[in-house]
Parts: C-alpha cells; sequence; structure tokens
C-alpha cells in the first residue's frame, strides 16, 4: 500500500525513536521502563474511501466519553486515559500486557482538510474519524514505460 507524501516533523520522528527505545527496553528488561514514559499507546490506520479520508484509532476499554480530539493547524490530537480496575488484594500477576494511563497521539492532516467538516464516532472500542479527503489525495494511475534491452522504451503491454 502507498503511502501519501507528509511534511517532514521532526516531533514525529522524536516520537518514533522514543517508541523503539522504550520496544528495545521492553524486550531486554521483559518490562517497562516507566509507566509515564510508556503509557497507552492506540494504534492508527488511516485510509481514503469514497472520497473521505477515515482515520481510526483502537481505544479498548476506553470509555469514549473521556477521549478529547481536537485539531490546532494541520495537527490532529487525540487524547485519553485508559484507568486501570481496582482489583481485590492477594492477586499476583504472571504476566500482564495491558498498559493503564493517559495517551496522547498527534498526527498531520494533509493539507485542505477542513477541521469543521471532521466526524467523529465510536463503536465497539475504536474511534473513527471521518473527513471529506481533499482531492489532491485522490489516486492517480501512472503509466509505467518498461525500456527494452536495446534501450528503446516500449509502450505499456497488456
Amino acid at each position: 500500500m502507498a503511502r501519501a507524501l507528509q511534511l517532514w516533523n521532526p516531533f514525529r520522528e522524536l516520537e518514533e525513536f522514543r517508541q523503539g527505545f522504550d520496544d528495545l527496553w521492553e524486550r531486554m528488561l521483559g518490562e517497562p521502563r516507566a509507566p509515564m514514559l510508556t503509557g497507552v499507546r492506540p494504534a492508527l490506520e488511516s485510509l481514503i474511501k469514497n472520497g473521505h479520508l477515515i482515520i481510526r484509532a483502537d481505544l479498548p476499554g476506553i470509555d469514549p466519553k473521556t477521549v478529547e480530539v481536537t485539531v490546532t493547524g494541520d495537527v490532529l490530537t487525540i487524547r485519553g486515559e485508559r484507568h486501570e480496575r481496582k482489583e481485590e488484594k492477594g492477586r499476583d500477576y504472571l504476566c500482564r500486557e495491558i498498559r493503564y494511563g493517559a495517551f496522547e497521539r498527534s498526527l498531520s492532516l494533509p493539507h485542505g482538510v477542513k477541521s469543521d467538516e471532521i466526524k467523529a464516532s465510536y463503536q465497539h472500542g475504536v474511534l473513527e474519524l471521518t473527513m471529506p479527503a481533499p482531492k489532491e489525495l485522490a489516486p492517480k494511475k501512472v503509466a509505467v514505460q518498461v525500456e527494452e534491452a536495446d534501450g528503446a522504451k516500449g509502450g505499456k503491454k497488456g
């Protein structure tokens, strides 16, 4: 799947570096470096469908009433928190992969997205943000030129 070109954002690269470092730390020691730094990190996906840009965030176990979605300039930010359930004392965990705490995910929106047209819905633990896609995001077919062995260019064969 082709990825859309994005403006360079040093903070996005720093966040990816931090996440990679946290993942390395976990693999080496078997435990998170610090809950404040690792936190909840919901997975995101984005796609174009029927002329709309759709962004989905996996937020299982998070009360959708506590989720905040903001747009500042061309940056969309999703904030929320997964609260730890109070459990009875005397329970020993053998494995604990569920993370609790506050999270914040930001991503750059393509130029031309109108923030006042973004619609948000939440169903089965997935936050879905839908907005009209700018015309620049519409797929364009590119003809592939094939060079023959003698260096001559041939047309597309079909």
